[in-house]
Parts: structure tokens; C-alpha cells; sequence
């Protein structure tokens, strides 16, 4: 057994009480692949399951960090697409905000040759959400206009990012200028800032009145209703997430009569339901990430003992992109 410093979670409080220890880690199982993580990165999810409020309920206690990067440094007997010392990224639902950790060979994936530990630790849930939400999901074609909303956080910047590089005219709105300068490095094409001008108006004018084919929404709340007015006739809405609290409501009637798709994204659930449909979607984000060297956008890098600094700087919006762990990978 290999020894692994891990943040754990012990009571459903908050990140206040996380603490960092030291324990033993067993050896891959013949399927699973040992990683020794160089840099891991922070969800929202990861704040909501310290205070036990996310739909996924690990078992006290538990590691936040749902994806990470490092270098393979031992493989079960039956994993055949990885050796020890190649570069991977990895994503689950918790255990990343540690020196090491056991993965299933299926939720791994080499880095990108243009990405670093530390972008590919920021990049594999965000852009797998954008990427399956807008190509799976939502079927974006090139030369469409998609709204995202929530531009500047971790899931809008990878859709803004993804959206360009598969042909579409994006508008990225959001609720500040910092977090509308993400949206514009990471390639868009019209910026709105929610918080000074009318959205709907705003997506009206620049569309010549027809409105949007598809948009993102990882916000929810107050922007849902707003979301469903710049939708063109038989636009799709994608329902990604609730940063501001909760989902928010639909007018249905608008629904109906302008014939809209209210698609619901579980991008996590979409791989683990289809395994080979979750694969495919992986490969195909690889290629177009080394095709069109797209990166994700880091806010700050931390410390694994400021993780819960980290955390708590999240749950107070006092940060900008992902947060990301840096981590050496020897305890």
C-alpha cells in the first residue's frame, strides 16, 4: 500500500471543517489505473456536498474534487489502454483533492499535448458538460447562435469555448465586465452584461428579432424566464445547473407556442448511463481541443491545504474562472 495525503470531508457543515490527513492507499483493482495527482480542480458540486445539498450524497467521509491531472504510476491487470508514466486527466464525483488516487480506466483520458496538469485539471467536467450539453444534447450546428448564460463562470467559459470551435455565433452574456472578459478571450462573439441592460432586448437587437437557436443556462433563478423570451421558434434550452439557488420557472404556454425544447443535461449521468456514448463524446472533445487548442480559464491556483480557503472564496464569489489545486503527487 502506497501512502496518499487526502482533504476530507467529515460532517455536513460546510467547507469550514474539512480537514487534510494521511492515510494508506491499496493498490488498482485489475480494472481501476493509480494516479499520483499533480493538480486537481473545484465545482460547484464540491461546495454544495459539504453542506450535503447536491443530488449526488457521498458517504461521510469523503474527498471533494471531482477531476484532477498527474501521471499514472501503477495499472490493474486487466486495463489495457494505459501504461504507468503517461499524462492523464480524470473526472468522478469526489476524491481529487489528493496526492493520489485509484480511477476506473473509463473516467480517464490522456491530457491534451496543449495542456498543462493544471489546465487539464480545470478542464474535464466543464468542457465535457459544454461539450456534451451543445453537441449531444442541444445538436448545435454550425452557424447557429447560442446564448450562454453565466458567461464567466467554469461551465460558461467552456461552452463560450466550445460553441466557437464548432461554428456557432455565441453571445455570452453575464453579470459583470471581469467576467464578460473571460467570455470575450475565450471567443465571443457579442458580450451582455445582464446586470446593466436588458437581456432580452439586448439578444433581440443583435439577432434582427429572430432570437436565439439554443442556449445554456448553468444559472437559473430570475434568468429562466428571461432565457425563454430571446429563444427564437422552436429554439432549445439546455438546463445545466443552479448557480443562483434554484432552476427558476418556465412560462409553458410560451413553451408551447413557440415551440420550445426544454432539455435537462446531466453530462456526468449521460457517460455513466452509455458508457460508450460518454467515451465517444470524450475522444471526439480530445480532437477538437488539440484541433482548436482550447484551454480553460484559471482564476487562481491554490495549495492542497487551501482547499478550504479555496472553497469558501467560491462560496463568497470572491473569485473569477476555475480554482484550481496544484498538487505535487508525493505526500
Amino acid at each position: 500500500m502506497a501512502k496518499a495525503k487526502a482533504v476530507q470531508c467529515k460532517m455536513l457543515s460546510g467547507p469550514d471543517n474539512l480537514v487534510l490527513e494521511e492515510s494508506e492507499i491499496s493498490e488498482p483493482g485489475k480494472t481501476e489505473i493509480l494516479i499520483d495527482i499533480h493538480a486537481a480542480s473545484l465545482n460547484f458540486p464540491d461546495l454544495l456536498m459539504t453542506y450535503g445539498k447536491y443530488q449526488f450524497k457521498p458517504e461521510l467521509p469523503f474527498t471533494p474534487g471531482m477531476e484532477g491531472a498527474g501521471v499514472i504510476s501503477a495499472v490493474g491487470a486487466d486495463v489495457c489502454q494505459f501504461t504507468t508514466g503517461e499524462r492523464v486527466m480524470f473526472k468522478g464525483k469526489t476524491g481529487a483533492c489528493a496526492t493520489k488516487i485509484c480511477v476506473e480506466e473509463e473516467h480517464v483520458s490522456r491530457l491534451p499535448a496543449n495542456l498543462s496538469f493544471e489546465e487539464g485539471a480545470a478542464f474535464a467536467v466543464t468542457f465535457q458538460t459544454a461539450y456534451v450539453s451543445l453537441k449531444r444534447r442541444g445538436r448545435l450546428k454550425a452557424g447557429e447562435t447560442l446564448l450562454v448564460l453565466g458567461a464567466g463562470g467554469g461551465v460558461g467559459q467552456a461552452t463560450v469555448a466550445v460553441g466557437k470551435a464548432l461554428g456557432a455565433t455565441v453571445i455570452a452574456a453575464a453579470s459583470s465586465a471581469e467576467k464578460l472578459e473571460i467570455a470575450r478571450q475565450s471567443g465571443a462573439d457579442y458580450l451582455i452584461n445582464y446586470g446593466e441592460v436588458d437581456l432580452v432586448k439586448t439578444v433581440l437587437e443583435i439577432t434582427d428579432g429572430q432570437g436565439v437557436s439554443l442556449l445554456l443556462d448553468p444559472v437559473g433563478g430570475a434568468l429562466m424566464p428571461q432565457g425563454i423570451d430571446t429563444l427564437g421558434q422552436g429554439g432549445r434550452y439546455l438546463i445545466v445547473g443552479f448557480a443562483s439557488g434554484d432552476f427558476g420557472k418556465a412560462d409553458l404556454k410560451k413553451v408551447r407556442n413557440r415551440e420550445i425544447d426544454l432539455i435537462g443535461v446531466r453530462a456526468g449521468e449521460y457517460g455513466r448511463r452509455n458508457p460508450e456514448a460518454g467515451a465517444s463524446a470524450s475522444q471526439e472533445l480530445v480532437k477538437l481541443t488539440e484541433k482548436e487548442k482550447l484551454i480553460p480559464w484559471i482564476g487562481r491556483t491554490w495549495a492542497l491545504e487551501e482547499t478550504i480557503n479555496a472553497l469558501k472564496a467560491m462560496e463568497s464569489r470572491e473569485v473569477l474562472g476555475k480554482q484550481v489545486i496544484k498538487i505535487t503527487g508525493e505526500v
